[in-house]
């Protein structure tokens, strides 16, 4: 059986947060149709690939699924269950945000099969989650996390920001004393991006807020890899930092060039090679489903050469390339590419153990741009 992970995206948000460019709705007009499109989308792709593959993970992301009722994430997991053969420990992960759940929710999530919390907290500063437009605020963030450990969840993760503008790095360090003092697992600590046409890029073309400066930005994420190391939360991705056991397996199939299968809006498939992508409206989400059972906008199928780039391009962003794997689409590269690898090394900017060569914690510091001289 082939281990296969699952990504199902709830597009209903209460707002909009001013960073975001996810596909995000701020209503729930539509929200029941979407459960029994996302039902077909999912019972249809079951007859291609049900057959000999088993799911191993389950990821709920949005938009903000804790919005929805225990029931209506409920619904989808035994529709995924009716269909497709799920792994005895698989990970079922849900996109939590605090001020949308309490503790009677969060029981229920449990009691559905909710094994794993993603909470999208993005900092512990009230200051900072006004500018972000956050709907909580600290005392609710840390509340949630609490309450989710009450009820019983072993495995929480939580989401942090830094080089949020006029962060300080002593902000930055508050927050992480916060986190790791919690009932936490695991931590995905992102620097602020500027997505074009989002409400924020528009603020900084207007001249109305002023981004952090990258060798700030450069300055908190080398504090973060130190500091998460030294508190025994270790980083397996550029982002992502675990205690032992706790890695998010879902992630780990992006990262280690897996066959991952997706539904909803925007969603996107990769299997055997081959990627396919939802379209992101969700009028045109629901006409496609009705019409044929499946919302696919567009789709490639990825050449040898273009499979080694990307299988370079993650293995580095996380646990290292295996030269094993590498070796299976290629022969030559390493030895075309050693000269520069050992460079690498020698300025501890990569590691190379057995098969595996993997960043430094220098090397994260400036990993696309050891991506872009080994591509």
């Amino acid at each position: 059986m082939k281990k296969t992970a699952l990504y199902i995206h709830i597009p209903f948000c209460d707002h909009k947060c001013i960073y975001c460019d996810f596909y995000s709705l701020i209503n729930y007009e539509n929200a029941e149709i979407y459960l029994s499109a996302l039902k077909k989308e999912i019972s249809n792709y079951a007859k291609q690939f049900a057959d000999g593959r088993i799911i191993d993970t389950i990821f709920f992301g949005g938009g903000t699924p804790s919005f929805m009722t225990p029931h209506y994430i409920s619904d989808i997991i035994e529709t995924i269950a009716s269909q497709y053969k799920l792994s005895e420990n698989a990970e079922i992960t849900l996109e939590t945000n605090p001020g949308t759940v309490d503790q009677s929710k969060l029981k229920e999530y449990l009691e559905i099969g909710i094994n794993r919390l993603s909470i999208g907290i993005q900092s512990f500063n009230n200051e900072e989650l006004k500018f972000l437009t956050r709907i909580h605020n600290s005392k609710q963030a840390i509340q949630t996390v609490k309450d989710a450990a009450k009820v019983g969840f072993d495995n929480i993760s939580i989401d942090l920001i830094f080089s949020i503008p006029n962060q300080s790095k002593k902000i930055w360090e508050d927050n992480l004393k916060t986190a790791v003092s919690l009932p936490i697992k695991h931590i995905s600590a992102y620097s602020l991006i500027l997505e074009k046409g989002t409400i924020l890029n528009k603020m900084v073309l207007d001249g109305k807020v002023k981004m952090r400066s990258d060798n700030h930005d450069a300055n908190l994420y080398k504090y973060t890899m130190d500091f998460l190391n030294k508190m025994n939360f270790y980083q397996y991705e550029v982002s992502n930092f675990a205690s032992e056991n706790y890695v998010c397996k879902h992630n780990l199939y992006y990262w280690q060039y897996n066959d991952y299968l997706s539904f909803g809006t925007a969603a996107h498939s990769f299997v055997d090679g081959r990627r396919w992508w939802n379209y992101s409206s969700l009028t045109k989400y629901l006409k496609e489903i009705g019409d044929s059972g499946n919302a696919v906008r567009g789709e490639e199928t990825l050449t040898s050469e273009q499979q080694l780039d990307e299988i370079i391009m993650l293995g580095l962003r996380s646990r290292g390339i295996d030269l094993g794997v590498v070796n299976s689409y290629s022969k030559e590269w390493y030895i075309e590419k050693k000269k520069k690898i050992d460079s690498f090394i020698k300025d501890n900017l990569i590691n190379k153990k057995d098969n595996l060569l993997s960043c430094t914690t220098e090397g994260y510091l400036i990993c696309d741009e050891l991506i872009s001289k080994l591509i």
